[in-house]
């Protein structure tokens, strides 16, 4: 196989839906098999940027909320949005501002990633945040957040027995304990 070719076929686009954070199209195709189908597309119109706090004791702050495309209550590290055209990072501090109160002196890329390569086009930038200082948070109106100081062991524990599910929140915990593992902090 030729990584270099793509092996599926456009016949035809259809924009279905379209608001200020996503867009989805629906595509005619010929899949790599030779048959016709669908494929549907969601564009995302943001960064997705997650940030990993972690102070000098080794506790990580988690954000707490109820999500309501999973209808249910979900544990994560501080995450949110950047607009394409801005610095990354500066849309990773304003968040880490408006969900924990924190501002960090340090801050390192910790992980890259695409979140659902199957339906989507968002990638992640996932940063760690160090050298904290305690502010006042500054919630969206959309958030109703819970804010908890935890030690990075049990965070860690937490993401590989379910409790934290979120999927940068995971890939940072797991990629911050090889870090340490190998003492290969930034």
């Amino acid at each position: 196989m030729n990584e270099d070719i793509n092996p599926w076929q456009v016949l035809s686009t259809e924009e279905k839906y379209d608001n200020p954070w996503i867009n989805v199209t629906e595509y005619q195709v010929i899949n790599p098999s030779g048959g016709r189908g669908i494929y549907g597309k969601i564009h995302y119109k943001n960064h997705a940027l997650g940030i990993l706090p972690l102070d000098d004791e080794m506790n990580v702050w988690l954000v707490g909320q109820y999500r309501f495309v999973l209808d249910q209550y979900s544990w994560e590290i501080p995450e949110g949005g950047g607009p394409f055209g801005i610095d990354p990072l500066e849309s990773a501090k304003r968040e880490l501002l408006e969900e924990t109160g924190l501002t960090a002196q340090k801050w390192s890329l910790l992980q890259t990633m695409h979140l659902s390569n199957s339906v989507g086009n968002e990638f992640a930038r996932i940063y760690l945040a160090q050298g904290l200082k305690q502010g006042e948070a500054e919630p969206e109106e959309t958030e109703d957040l819970q804010l908890k100081k935890v030690p990075f062991e049990e965070a860690y524990q937490m993401a590989l027995d379910g409790r934290i599910t979120d999927s940068m929140a995971v890939a940072s915990l797991l990629r911050l304990k090889i870090l340490l593992l190998e003492n290969a902090l930034p």
